[in-house]
């Protein structure tokens, strides 16, 4: 680009949303390919903030290596845990770099310590910060050491940090450098036997002894190379993209891609794609992206060649997609790529495919392999969506698909029983991002609701009842009286319905409309209007006249013994209760039970993980709502939660006396 972007002035490259400028934060995963000295690199750059864990996840599955980037000032935060679990689900080869030394309370020692203790990790220092802070402080942040080399490097601020002055390191930081050096050659004598037979003989290791073992560890998860600078001041941004060429695995370098046999007859056959350009073709669909005129689709290439014009297996559907663009991707920018092909180890933004979804394989027609798609948790919080006017109905629903295709964390369905538009997302912050996104891209504005909680109504005690029809109908009478007992009964379905009539006493072809009556009444609800669980209506008599005892007397008569046995009966409320499990870092643990208990939960179980503590516990759902919000600001953000659906429970009176008036 002809210029640097900003992130403060919301003019930072890969930031390019309306919504990311405005505040400030990554919201959506962007590519942009770079080229450093001799080597080209694919960069992604993820969100941190765990609503949207989906982009991080997606990126992960499909990248060689991260780089992890920590604030000197706040130190590991809750959302760095999560990307760092993340990684090390994938194995993720990572290097770390301490950000923001320039700012006032940056503490390079305290950020490095808790990388280790908080994310159990084995962060090498490569580079310690000379000074920390801003001028006119004496001790402000002047530039960074090698301990590789063991000089001073001075970055100048006029050319944009461009050029890089190599000096003696200065006297006073020369005691910290030989402390912080032992460590690295430690920890570098640790993992390579060659090395420690260097350092136990000389106590030094040669610098291109230390870069090989470095590369060899990082490659295999075993140490992450730390640096750190200030990126606003263009301090320690270039060694960054040395250890990033120097560190970090090329494609070459990761081991075989390993899928299955999409064949039915040999599932649970292993396969594998070497990262060459004369493998079959394979690639993963990791990201889609919802434009105008067709939907853009990101693939990551790990063997073979895909080429514009071709047609590619998708082998979880078994339908062939034809790729009819190749783009190259420069965040939000796309160039068409003039070969009109892409090889292993590139990333890449294709138009044509149609029935694909994020996390499937397209592959060689000939030779199908199915890789490992990408799993997503569960969405935590829902919310009801309505559009402004009726008309825009089917508008709505045509943009949910959408959205839904672009993010799979975003989930919408209509209840069945309340006929609602529910959506449900990774958090408040997420379903805000979806509904400004509704509004500006597809010009759809939504009112926001909190769902309905899906109550039950069953009754206390057994009650007993008679309803009669009797009326002179287009002169004919009419007539028909029926007994029906109503009480508490918990059978395999919510409503049970039993006749008790005795051969004989009631006229055969009118038995069937008589049952049907009653469960028809029985299904429509109860005295609130919500489904009747867990009750036994039970016919215990029935009088008939010749003649005059017609089906829709019969029918009549049903329904009002029925509406009568319910209004004597003492009605029961009935609300969902979840079994919710947190997850939280033992100094939160008071902090939450006491929540807990103020939303009537009853905490059934709690189990040591590690360091962490998991609380099980039966929650009506009703209280619920905003709870995702609520237990991160309990717990500073690092408390997880998950919930299902467990049973129904009594409700307190007073929510019954609520919706009685």
């Amino acid at each position: 680009s002809h210029r640097m972007g900003d992130v403060d002035e919301g003019t930072a490259i890969t930031d390019f949303d309306p919504e990311e400028a405005e505040r400030g934060i990554t919201i959506y995963s962007a590519a942009v390919s770079c080229r450093w000295k001799d080597v080209n690199i694919n960069l992604i750059d993820t969100p941190g903030h765990v609503d949207f864990t989906a982009e991080v996840e997606r990126s992960l599955r499909v990248l060689d290596g991260g780089v992890v980037v920590f604030s000197a000032v706040e130190g590991v935060e809750a959302q760095s845990e999560t990307v760092w679990r993340q990684a090390d689900k994938y194995r993720v080869p990572r290097i770390c770099f301490i950000n923001k030394m320039d700012r006032i309370g940056a503490d390079f020692e305290r950020t490095f310590e808790e990388i280790r203790r908080r994310l159990q990790a084995s962060p090498v220092a490569l580079q310690i910060p000379m000074g920390a802070g801003s001028p006119p402080d004496p001790e402000a942040l002047t530039g960074i050491i090698d301990l590789v080399e063991m000089q001073a490097l001075s970055f100048d601020p006029a050319s944009q940090g461009a050029t890089i002055e190599t000096r003696e390191i200065p006297e006073k930081f020369r005691s910290r450098a030989a402390e912080w050096r032992s460590k690295l050659l430690e920890a570098v004598a640790l993992v390579d036997n060659e090395a420690m037979t260097l350092y136990l003989d000389s106590d030094d290791i040669p610098s291109e002894i230390i870069h090989r073992v470095l590369r060899d560890a990082t490659i295999h998860n075993q140490l992450q190379p730390l640096f750190c600078g200030a990126a606003l001041d263009y301090i320690g941004v270039q060694p960054l993209l040395d250890g990033v060429a120097r560190y970090l695995p090329s494609p070459l370098e990761v081991p075989p891609v390993e899928g299955e046999h999409p064949n039915p007859r040999k599932r649970g056959e292993r396969l594998q794609r070497s990262p060459s350009p004369d493998e079959p073709f394979c690639g993963l669909v990791f990201k889609i992206v919802a434009e105008e005129h067709a939907d853009l689709y990101f693939v990551r290439v790990y063997s073979g060649v895909l080429k514009s014009g071709s047609r590619v297996l998708n082998p979880r559907t078994g339908t062939k997609e034809l790729i009819t663009q190749i783009w190259h991707i420069q965040a939000d920018r796309k160039e068409k790529i003039e070969t009109a092909a892409v090889e292993a180890g590139d990333i890449a933004g294709v138009v044509g495919p149609k029935e694909s979804v994020t996390g499937d394989t397209l592959c060689d027609q000939h030779k199908p392999i199915l890789l490992e798609p990408i799993a997503f948790p569960e969405t935590v919080i829902a919310m009801a969506v309505e559009p402004d006017t009726s008309a825009e109905r089917k508008k709505l629903a045509d943009v949910l698909a959408r959205l839904g295709k672009q993010d799979p964390t975003f989930k919408a369905r209509i209840s069945e029983e309340t006929g609602q538009t529910i959506i449900s997302g990774m958090g408040e912050l997420h379903l805000e991002i979806i509904r400004e996104r509704m509004l500006r891209d597809f010009k759809l504005n939504v009112r926001v609701h909190k769902p309905r909680v899906s109550y039950r109504e069953t009754v206390r005690a057994p009650v007993e009842a008679e309803g009669e029809f009797h009326r002179q109908q287009a002169g004919t009478a009419q007539f028909c009286r029926v007994k029906v007992r109503l009480e508490p009964f918990k059978g395999e379905k919510p409503v049970t319905v039993e006749n008790r009539l005795k051969p004989g006493d009631f006229p055969a072809e009118l038995v069937p409309p008589l049952e049907q009556s009653v469960r028809e009444f029985a299904q429509g609800g109860g005295i609130v209007g919500y489904p009747l669980m867990n009750v036994k209506f039970s016919i215990l008599d029935a009088a008939y006249r010749a003649g005059e005892t017609s089906e829709l007397a019969v029918q009549a008569a049903a329904a009002d013994a029925c509406r009568q046995a319910l209004n004597a009966a003492t009605i029961v409320l009935l609300e969902p209760v979840m079994k919710l499990e947190v997850v939280t870092p033992e100094q939160f643990l008071g902090n939450i039970q006491a929540d807990l208990n103020m939303r009537r939960a009853i905490i059934v179980n709690s189990e040591r993980r590690g360091q962490l503590v998991a609380l099980t516990a039966e929650v009506p759902l009703s209280e619920m709502f905003g709870y995702s919000t609520h237990v991160r600001s309990l717990s500073q953000g690092r408390a997880s939660y998950s919930m299902e659906p467990l049973k129904y429970d009594e409700a307190p009176e007073q929510v019954l006396r609520e919706m009685l008036g």
